[in-house]
């Protein structure tokens, strides 16, 4: 168990990503909360999500990054080492031969900020969730 010294929450993994305190109002707030090397990746990750879903309303659920019609379609985060999309198990699955270098569980994706951000795949995938109604 980890316990941040920052807000006295406790976690199972040593060092755990998490917002100490309120969590952010907007994407931006949300980006600008992580170090200046990781912004322009989750930046990316903004912008291809806005191309594929420009009917949707970006928000924030769950304290990270949604893209919202009547529901929640996708979503993303930052950690430490990675970034991670949210589309659902059923994207995950359908993209899994698309996905074969990333790691991959139960309706998440991580891009690990070491490799450059797959927009065209991060696009596709966004659309596919919106065309089929599939979202996590």
């Amino acid at each position: 168990m980890w316990t941040c010294p920052r807000c006295g929450r406790t976690f199972k993994k040593q060092e755990q990503s998490h917002y100490c305190g309120k969590p952010p109002e907007t994407v931006d707030a949300y980006i600008m909360a992580y170090p200046e090397d990781i912004q322009p990746y989750l930046k990316e990750i903004r912008e291809a999500l806005r191309a594929a879903l420009p009917e949707a309303e970006e928000r924030i659920a769950w304290s990270m990054p949604a893209y919202w019609n009547k529901h929640t379609i996708i979503q993303f985060a930052g950690f430490k080492k990675h970034a991670g999309l949210y589309p659902g198990p059923d994207a995950v699955w359908e993209f899994s031969g698309r996905l074969k270098e990333y790691k991959t569980s139960k309706g998440t994706i991580q891009f690990p900020y070491s490799r450059p951000v797959p927009v065209e795949l991060i696009f596709d995938i966004a659309r596919w969730c919106w065309e089929t109604g599939k979202h996590p």
